[in-house]
């Protein structure tokens, strides 16, 4: 029997279907999306929650003419499948496939490039006021989450729209729910809005009639608005979003096709900032993700059935924070957690349940987290911030104003440092060392495993000044070292002498630094490896005996080049003033690095282990 998705191939297709055809529709999107995600992997939770509000978004507005800005973009899998991609699904995430997230560069569908929360509603209003300005009538539609709606950039662009009169529509996508639970005044607030079964809206059509009554018409439609806004301040207290300049539509039920297209259609006619409230279940129509919507926010591959991961389970730099943290706090009292909506995923979540009074979830609000454990420093406390690395760069004016320009004691930790692979350019973590490094006041460490991480988060703990410590996604690697020596403020590890070549490495990769010194060690080229350890401030003493010894250096970072650990050797090296020292850097280049495996884009940009140690060779050559 031929499935409704077989003749489904793009939005026109789509909106030829009746009623009753999309609903089936839903259904079989939703087994094509748990059947690629548990083999991919990816956003299960958030897709499945979006089925019928995607479809209903491309049914009513003329898209790609007009736009829709996906806030994260991490729910836009039923989008791609109804713009065309449907056959190219199954290569999702992977190395030169479907991206996971919007990509302007794939589809003239996808309008807006996203990956970070909290931006589409600004994106959204800057394309409004450009086609006013340009004399078009296009739609611009912005759909954004609740859990996104806390950040501060969304507050910020609500509150410029609202008095904007642009022709935007924002899509409040309300499943009470970001990545970890949701936080705040605002979701309280719109848990008042879902639960009031009280709304009322005053019918254009009958504003017109009664306008038209002589000499009584305004001034019944201006008592009838009084009195409406006055009832609505009863029933549904503290009405924001209508306070603040927006016509507001809802809630709707987000899985009622239809009552969905009739809301859409309506507000379609309202000239000005329009908001539309939908509330949805996220994981809708699997269990397992209904049941548990943050193990399947962003999940691995897996089994249907069970919903139990595919790949075992073992312990990560996440985890490995988290316990040391927990050991650390029963010791000290004055050490307090903060959390951007990522309490399991920083692995936070053993020291909630033991310090439920020290751990503070602020919600997708980086910015402000960072700002409040500056405040936090000030009176004594240790503020301990484990938030992913490209989420950091949302917080970079916290970091250098309020924290390192009053040189206050915060534990930064970055987690997701260096590649993370198939999220793609918006989450690879390799700019963090390079723009933390030219803050002053600064320490920077990366640990070359778990016992060193631990080390290094006692350290921070005691060196009272603002510290980083990042560290990968995911667990160490298989090389098992023979010591770990204690942390001393930037004191590098000379992990093994050599004399032919000088190996500097940081990190993750001071592992790969092992594998290229015994690949080499085969070729008969003694290599000398030093763990940096701390990318600032660095050993230089201990770094300039090596260089000096064996004139040839490569240094291995998972980061970009420019300003990292490359930048920092190079300027030892000039200060040297000896002409003859050969190096080669290995790391990213000025570049975003696209999604895929880890393993296949660090050979893909030339830092596995074989390509290392041939251009090794190279430079040896050279000599």
């Amino acid at each position: 029997m031929e499935k409704i998705l077989d003749r489904v191939n793009n939005v026109e297709d789509l909106r030829k279907l009746n009623i009753t055809e999309k609903k089936e529709l839903a259904k079989e999107l939703r087994e094509l999306i748990i059947k690629i995600v548990s083999e991919n992997g990816g956003h299960l939770a958030s897709n499945l929650g979006v089925v019928e509000l995607t479809m209903a978004l491309h049914c009513v507005y003329n898209t790609p003419k007009d736009s829709i800005i996906w806030d994260v973009g991490h729910q836009t899998y039923v989008h791609k499948i109804l713009t065309g991609r449907k056959d190219q699904m199954s290569t999702l995430r992977k190395l030169n496939g479907i991206a996971g997230f919007p990509k302007t560069s794939e589809s003239e569908f996808d309008c807006f490039n996203t990956g970070h929360s909290s931006t589409s509603i600004s994106a959204a209003l800057g394309m409004a006021r450009a086609n006013q300005l340009l004399g078009k009538e296009e739609k611009v539609v912005a759909v954004i989450g609740d859990g996104a709606l806390t950040g501060g950039m969304a507050q910020e662009a609500l509150n410029d729209a609202g008095s904007s009169k642009a022709d935007l529509t924002v899509i409040l996508n309300d499943n009470n729910m970001s990545i970890s639970e949701n936080v705040g005044g605002i979701t309280s607030f719109l848990s008042k809005l879902r639960t009031k079964k009280f709304y009322t809206k005053t019918n254009s059509r009958i504003k017109k009639l009664i306008s038209k009554i002589p000499l009584l018409g305004e001034h019944l439609v201006s008592l009838a608005q009084r009195m409406k806004r006055g009832i609505k301040q009863i029933f549904i207290p503290k009405m924001y979003f209508e306070d603040i300049g927006f016509t507001y539509f809802g809630p709707v039920d987000g899985h009622k096709i239809e009552r969905l297209e009739s809301i859409l259609n309506r507000s379609k006619t309202v000239k000005g900032p329009v908001l539309v409230h939908v509330v949805t279940k996220k994981g809708k129509g699997y269990k397992h993700a209904e049941d548990n919507p943050d193990k399947f926010h962003s999940t691995s591959s897996f089994d249907i059935e069970t919903g139990m991961s595919k790949k075992e389970k073992n312990t990560d730099y996440s985890k490995t924070f988290g316990t040391k943290l927990v050991e650390l706090a029963k010791e000290n009292e004055k050490i307090v957690a903060i959390s951007a909506a990522m309490i399991d995923g920083t692995g936070l979540k053993e020291f909630k349940e033991k310090f439920p009074k020290r751990i503070y979830d602020v919600g997708i609000a980086e910015q402000h987290a960072l700002g409040m454990a500056a405040g936090m420093a000030k009176k004594g406390m240790i503020p301990v911030v484990p938030i992913y690395s490209s989420f950091y760069q949302r917080a970079y004016d916290q970091v250098i104003h309020d924290i390192c320009l009053q040189n206050l004691h915060v534990v930064m930790c970055a987690d997701r440092a260096g590649i993370v692979g198939n999220d793609g350019e918006t989450h690879q973590g390799i700019f963090d060392m390079s723009f933390f490094s030219i803050i002053p006041n600064i320490t920077i460490m990366a640990p070359k495993n778990f016992e060193e991480l631990e080390k290094m988060l006692e350290f921070a703990i005691n060196i009272d000044k603002p510290v980083v410590i990042r560290y990968p996604r995911g667990g160490e690697g298989n090389i098992t070292f023979n010591k770990c020596e204690e942390i001393e403020l930037g004191k590098s590890e000379l992990i093994k002498e050599g004399s032919d070549i000088t190996i500097i490495a940081i990190g993750k990769m001071v592992e790969r630094a092992m594998q290229v010194a015994e690949i080499l060690r085969k070729r008969n080229i003694d290599a000398e490896i030093i763990n940096a350890r701390f990318l600032k401030p660095l050993d230089d003493k201990t770094i300039e005996q090596s260089i000096i010894k064996t004139k040839n250096v490569i240094t291995i970072e998972d980061g970009i080049l420019r300003g990292g650990l490359a930048t920092s050797i190079i300027e030892i090296i000039n200060k040297l003033k000896i002409n003859d020292i050969n190096i080669k850097t290995y790391g990213y280049e000025d570049q975003f690095v696209q999604h895929g495996s880890v393993e296949e884009l660090e050979k893909l940009h030339g830092l596995d282990a074989e390509t290392i140690a041939k251009n090794v060779e190279v430079l040896e050559c050279q000599i």
